[in-house]
């Protein structure tokens, strides 16, 4: 049940009504939805030079979306959404952050923001009731509500390797290369890790590189993006047709409106499943993965159906059965880490200058000054490459030394797990949204959407206070414990915490291992919150300025 406190106090004066960390796709958003659309005071702080968030920091080759451009793209203007045109059907990240700029330009949002300014710390007042914001130069803002619009994938997993400082070489990573153009012609290249942006980055570099060699620990089932050229007759129906095709996304699981999907792999006949297979294979992009059959993230014997298909078409294209084997995943199900989308990938392995070692066998004992040493072997190279992933979903938030109610850290809050209520809030921090935030659809959901689907509902809670008089919100405890337990009884029914992956934290030491995904889908997620919305705000305390909510 809502509480709300109507106290008398005086509303304590804050530099900014609201303060919104990261200028990618949520902080853009934010700062046009409270400044234009709100009329609130807004600073927003962003530690890049420039717009873009991940389509800024990830420049490495290769990187590109694996939504369709047409959908992972803002849907809140109209005029945006017709005069923008994208050239590909899966955007490249120079296209993508085009696209950002040119929104941050049409509605003059870098006025509002401060660049290459990173926040260091953000604490509650539990007296004045709002947040004092740091920055790394010294810089402290007051704000009544804080938007953390850092995103999901903005810290890169820090090497677990000794030795790095002592690489003589180039030494890249994936998650923060600022590089527009490298050349690898004629260089030795080694590159560590295999997943999304690995993949992506050995697809490009292999064209070029003297030699390239791969260092692969775990395998993934990658599968075909089938990226081309925009096709003009459909990017037109598409824009004749915008909301109809939104409102489709925003009723699909992943937030692009595929329709094809079927209850069960195991309730045709295998010739039909492989004709099934063929054609989302070959359609590309998540068809397979979220547009074949229901029942594969949930049943074993059909995930195995599935599995059993990629890893046949990895032994199609791979020439060397020995090398087709490494490439093959086989200790986990298909689909229990975010699949990759690739672009001749497993072809790469049939070319003379690429090498790929498995350090599962042979793990990397160090980086030295020429190159890396596994338990085997001694390798040289001019360029080291670091794929090796990020620190997900709460190493973002925790990177913003955030202390809430009481002196509270979150770090010490979650540190068995991060705990919210619908991914949006988290008790003892008043005031603090969380743009996509842990145990929300977040990663499973086309991001855009996402992103405009919370900032509105942040929207809709503030002015909500505004016209009562209010100007606190903070989720309460028992409905934060209840969203916690229903977000991990779903997982549970799935075959994802069977598999270490970094929507499970798995990928980074000492993290504890915990679903921190929605997975009831994003239909069924917004259909809460909105029932949420209509019974008051229920779940959350709402208090009068600078008032003590009860917990």
């Amino acid at each position: 049940m809502t509480a709300t406190l109507d106290r008398s106090t005086t509303t304590a004066v804050t530099d900014y009504d609201v303060v919104v960390v990261g200028a990618g796709f949520a902080g853009l958003y934010a700062v046009y939805k409270f400044r234009d659309q709100l009329g609130l005071s807004v600073r927003g702080f962003e530690a890049a030079a420039g717009v873009g968030g991940t389509w800024y920091w990830n420049r490495y080759p290769g990187a590109r979306c694996d939504i369709e451009s047409v959908h992972y793209s803002y849907s809140f203007s109209e005029e945006l959404q017709q005069e923008w045109v994208w050239s590909e059907r899966f955007a490249a990240q120079p296209e993508i952050l085009r696209y950002l700029n040119h929104v941050a330009d049409r509605f003059d949002l870098r006025r509002d923001i401060t660049f290459n300014t990173r926040v260091s710390s953000m604490v509650w007042d539990d007296a004045e009731s709002f947040w004092r914001v740091t920055t790394e130069s010294g810089e402290v803002v007051t704000a009544k509500y804080v938007i953390s619009g850092v995103g999901n994938l903005s810290v890169p997993k820090k090497p677990e390797f000794d030795g790095v400082d002592s690489f003589r070489g180039q030494v890249l990573l994936t998650g923060n290369w600022l590089e527009e153009q490298t050349d690898f012609t004629g260089k030795r290249v080694g590159i560590v890790g295999t997943g999304s942006t690995g993949i992506q980055a050995i697809s490009e570099i292999a064209k070029t590189a003297a030699h390239l060699t791969v260092f692969q620990r775990t395998p993934n089932y990658a599968t075909p993006l089938k990226n081309a050229a925009s096709d003009a007759a459909e990017v037109a129906e598409i824009k004749a047709n915008y909301k109809q095709v939104r409102d489709a996304a925003r009723n699909h699981f992943l937030g692009v409106p595929y329709t094809q999907v079927q209850p069960s792999a195991l309730a045709v006949s295998a010739q039909e499943r492989r004709r099934t297979f063929d054609e989302r294979w070959n359609a590309g992009g998540f068809q397979l993965f979220i547009d074949s059959y229901g029942d594969i993230l949930f049943d074993k014997a059909a995930n195995d159906t599935v599995a059993d298909y990629v890893r046949g078409r990895i032994f199609e294209r791979v020439t060397d059965p020995a090398v087709a084997e490494l490439l093959a995943p086989r200790d986990y199900p298909y689909g229990t880490k975010r699949p990759p989308m690739e672009t001749n990938y497993y072809e790469v392995y049939n070319q003379e200058n690429v090498a790929l070692v498995d350090i599962k066998s042979a793990p990397i004992e160090t980086i030295t000054e020429t190159g890396l040493r596994t338990s085997e072997s001694e390798y040289e190279f001019d360029v080291l490459i670091l794929a090796t992933g990020f620190d997900a979903i709460t190493g973002p938030l925790l990177n913003l030394g955030i202390v809430g109610r009481n002196g509270r850290a979150l770090a010490d809050k979650w540190a068995h797990g991060p705990r919210t209520y619908l991914g949006l809030m988290t008790n003892e921090f008043p005031n603090l949204f969380m743009v996509t935030g842990p145990q929300s659809p977040s990663v499973l959901y086309n991001m855009p959407l996402a992103i405009e689907d919370h900032v509105d509902f942040i929207a809709d809670a503030i002015t909500h206070l505004s016209e009562r008089g209010l100007d606190v919100i903070e989720a309460e405890l028992e409905a934060e414990d209840e969203w916690v337990a229903g977000a991990l009884a779903i997982s549970s029914q799935t075959l994802l915490p069977g598999t270490d992956s970094w929507w499970m934290g798995a990928n980074i030491p000492g993290k504890t291992r915990v679903c921190m995904l929605y997975l009831g889908g994003a239909p069924t997620y917004r259909a809460i919150c909105d029932d949420v919305v209509a019974n008051g705000y229920k779940g959350f305390a709402l208090a009068a300025p600078a008032a003590a909510v009860a917990r």
